[in-house]
């Protein structure tokens, strides 16, 4: 199913050109974008699907780069306290530039599991979990002798990372959470953030005896669906909201709103830490794919960004998620002028930062007691986004009928 086909061809007035014609807007591949856009004149209204140099946190190793970097700039600044708010990734080495620091740090901790990843791939290619400084070596060694070459990147380029030996479980099988981020521009920085968005689960039950199987350790769908027994319909995902329902049976709403309140920050840092290295050019957009983990502290951990997510469906609940997905992003991209700039919310799209935060016109009372200040952000809960659109549309033309 594919999504954006759909949505692309279903647009009222929008019409597929080939690829010699004029076009105004174009969700197109990473690979376009470094080879044809330098040479490509684009008119003030043209819009594309990316920033020109995205790897800047859509790739590993320049991502944990950016976030150090920016921590340091926060200690520096606004002391240490502010600097801490940037602590949700794990400790993480790039290698082989930093090997020597790694194995530093590796024999500070004998006997953690650390978790290998190649800088620039997906869906779980080339990751494996390790334990013992000798399966780096043996890595080093078939790396060095292979061929290899995708992405224009050696695959001799990994980050090292401790990973995480204590996920949030449920139902004895570990997840992580894919939210949706748009960024309109970098400078002023202006996100938004989606409503909808799913838990992707294991197929097999959480242990730290096996660190050799994929199917217990990576949650990426392009990996369990190899899995002997995988089924779609089995509850290999879980919309946002039927997670957030669960966490707050469990443990409350307020630990609930924490927890939520700290992604809300994982959003927003790790925006800024590339703020100023990305080129924030007018005529593009990004839809980025956040991983994020739970640990069983409650405690979100950013695992990467993606600058592709997949927009493929794996099962009809998935397929209208995405559809109505991309639907609001262009909706948010406004080809048609209809926006005036001033909206919080525009379908399943909550303006979540516009040079600065953006406060709830509405909301319960702020828990951590920050007078009445609170993030307009709604991650999780109910997506009412088609009466919203129609009632913003219609307002949209009634200002519009009154202005004329």
């Amino acid at each position: 199913m594919n999504t954006l086909m759909d949505v692309l061809r279903h647009r009222p007035g929008w019409v597929e050109v080939k690829d010699e014609g004029e076009w105004d807007f174009y969700w197109c591949d990473v690979s376009w974008l470094r080879e044809n856009f330098d040479h490509t004149y684009m008119d003030e209204h043209v819009r594309i699907s990316h920033f020109r140099n995205h790897y800047e946190l859509t790739r590993k190793n320049y991502m944990v780069k950016n976030l150090k970097r920016f921590r340091k700039q926060l200690e520096r600044e606004a002391g240490k306290l502010e600097a801490a708010r940037c602590d949700f990734f794990p400790k993480t080495f790039e290698l082989p530039s930093e090997y020597h620091l790694f194995v530093e740090e590796f024999r500070k901790n004998p006997g953690i599991t650390w978790i290998m990843k190649p800088v620039a791939r997906s869906q779980g290619k080339g990751i494996f979990l390790f334990r013992r400084l000798k399966d780096i070596t043996d890595w080093r060694k078939d790396t060095r002798n292979s061929d290899d070459q995708k992405d224009d990147i050696p695959v001799e380029n990994y980050v090292a990372q401790r990973y995480i030996e204590n996920p949030y479980l449920i139902g004895g099988r570990k997840f992580d959470l894919r939210v949706y981020v748009l960024v309109m521009s970098y400078i002023p920085l202006r996100a938004w953030l989606y409503r909808d968005g799913f838990a992707r689960f294991s197929n097999t039950r959480f242990t730290l005896n096996s660190i050799d199987d994929q199917y217990v350790h990576l949650t990426n769908v392009a990996v369990q669906k190899t899995s002997p027994d995988y089924h779609p319909k089995k509850g290999s995902k879980w919309m946002l909201q039927r997670f957030r329902q669960y966490l707050t049976s469990k443990h409350g709403p307020q630990a609930v709103e924490t927890l939520f309140r700290d992604m809300d920050n994982i959003f927003i840092k790790s925006l800024q830490s590339v703020q100023k290295v990305i080129i924030s050019d007018k005529h593009c957009f990004e839809l980025y794919g956040y991983d994020i983990l739970i640990d069983q502290d409650l405690k979100p951990w950013l695992l990467e960004v993606n600058a592709s997510p997949s927009l493929t469906a794996s099962s009809q609940e998935d397929y209208e998620l995405k559809t109505c997905l991309l639907e609001d992003t262009l909706h948010v991209v406004d080809m048609e002028a209809r926006l005036t700039g001033r909206e919080k919310r525009v379908g399943g799209f909550d303006l979540m930062w516009n040079d600065g935060p953006v406060s709830r016109e509405e909301g319960p009372p702020d828990l951590l007691g920050m007078g009445n200040f609170v993030t307009n952000t709604h991650l999780g809960c109910v997506n009412d986004r088609k009466k919203q659109l129609r009632q913003l549309f219609c307002s949209l033309q009634v200002q519009k009928k009154a202005s004329s």
